[in-house]
């Protein structure tokens, strides 16, 4: 028992390390300021879209309204077999430069694995851009997206670019269940993009999400796009980025800049969220990098070990030697898994507190220590069912 409780300590140690690590690379990202350079970049924005009829037309919104040339950039719509009316609205947009694709002219239902990544490959051929510009159907851009990235573009020459998701914050007015939810995403997905922030900014490992994306036509090309991971149902993002980082490290970049933050919906209830959760852990295996992979590891096995501690207590009742004290093995485990909890808990405060101010999320962490349990249940769960069971997504059962 006392092995067990030396091993935990230990993995807090490494823990500790590793995100005051991360803390100080997301630190050393310069902020980007936006400066004014005549816009040069044909931008081809790329929205696949399935059953979002009640997003799709804010997301147009936000895109068309745009502080960018409207014959610099075109908006191409893959409609992926939606059953409602997302096709129509975006067909009946009032936007010249708005195009919408049908999967089903190119692809049947059930013949691929990878919808989302064959809707994106189709939308690259059909378009005439330089830079590819990829976000989802449920987000919100701001007025300077465009132009941030095209700046960015062309003082970098980057073939990838990264660049920061927030969640759309929880109204007052609904549900304190439904708050608690979206609360406790926002948390852990803004811990996730601090990381991913420094992670690429240090090229420690590939990691971006595909609700903000950039790359260009030449990069996709020379990579073969999505060949050699399009029988993977997720993956549109970072097994991309990892393919475009092996042909050029240092033209990935990441974006740290307010003016190019997307936001997203979060999910509403606690079964779409473990989805979405799940759906993120079952591309962890097939990273053709494998730096990123002892660090997930690692996590994991943390996150078992603090969710085994108090499983120990409650079962375990014998007595042994704890440093000068003859005590229990419950009241010891439970003291030492208290402590491991406020130092973990310590440690992501440190490291979030950077992050927040970029978010301006900071109001939320004063919820952090309370979410903490939920987040250690929740990653176990999550990380073994992305491994070993199924998900639900898009009215789509994914194995």
């Amino acid at each position: 028992m006392q092995a067990i409780l030396i091993i935990s300590f230990i993995f807090l140690l490494v823990y500790a390390l590793m995100i005051l690590y991360y803390r100080q690379s997301w630190v050393s990202i310069p902020d980007f300021t936006t400066q004014p350079v005549k816009p040069i970049t044909k931008i081809s924005i790329i929205i696949p879209a399935r059953n979002e009829s009640q997003n799709i037309k804010a997301c147009l919104d936000s895109i068309t309204r745009q502080l960018y040339p409207k014959e610099l950039f075109e908006l191409v719509v893959v409609d992926d077999h939606s059953t409602d009316d997302t096709a129509a609205i975006v067909s009946n947009y009032a936007a010249q430069n708005v195009r919408l694709i049908s999967l089903k002219d190119f692809v049947n239902p059930g013949g691929i694995n990878s919808y989302k990544k064959k809707a994106i490959e189709i939308a690259i051929q059909q378009s005439s851009g330089q830079l590819i510009v990829t976000t989802d159907a449920d987000c919100i851009v701001p007025k300077n997206w465009l132009q941030t990235i095209d700046t960015f573009y062309q003082q970098t020459n980057a073939s990838f670019i990264a660049m920061p998701v927030a969640f759309l914050p929880a109204l007052a007015e609904e549900g304190l269940g439904v708050r608690f939810i979206k609360i406790f995403q926002s948390l852990d997905f803004m811990t996730l993009q601090g990381i991913t922030g420094a992670s690429v900014h240090k090229h420690l490992h590939s990691m971006c999400n595909g609700a903000n994306l950039a790359y260009t036509r030449i990069a996709f090309d020379a990579v073969n796009g999505f060949k050699g991971i399009d029988n993977i149902a997720s993956g549109d993002d970072m097994l991309l980025m990892h393919k475009i980082y092996k042909l050029d490290p240092a033209k990935v970049f990441f974006l740290k800049s307010k003016d190019a933050i997307v936001q997203t919906q979060p999910m509403h209830n606690i079964k779409s969220f473990f989805n979405q959760r799940i759906r993120w852990a079952s591309k962890a295996d097939k990273y053709d990098d494998k730096r990123i992979f002892p660090v997930l590891l690692m996590v994991y096995l943390f996150n078992v070990l603090l969710l085994a501690l108090p499983l120990i207590a409650l079962f375990n009742h014998a007595i042994f030697y704890f440093q000068i004290y003859t005590v229990s093995i419950a009241a010891s485990v439970v003291a030492c898994w208290l402590l491991l909890i406020a130092g973990k808990t310590i440690i992501e405060l440190l490291f979030l507190f950077p992050v927040a101010r970029f978010f301006k999320q900071a109001k939320l962490l004063w919820l952090f220590p309370v979410m903490q349990p939920f987040h250690i249940i929740y990653t176990v769960i999550a990380g073994w069912l992305g491994k070993f069971g199924s998900y639900h997504w898009k009215d789509r059962n994914v194995k």
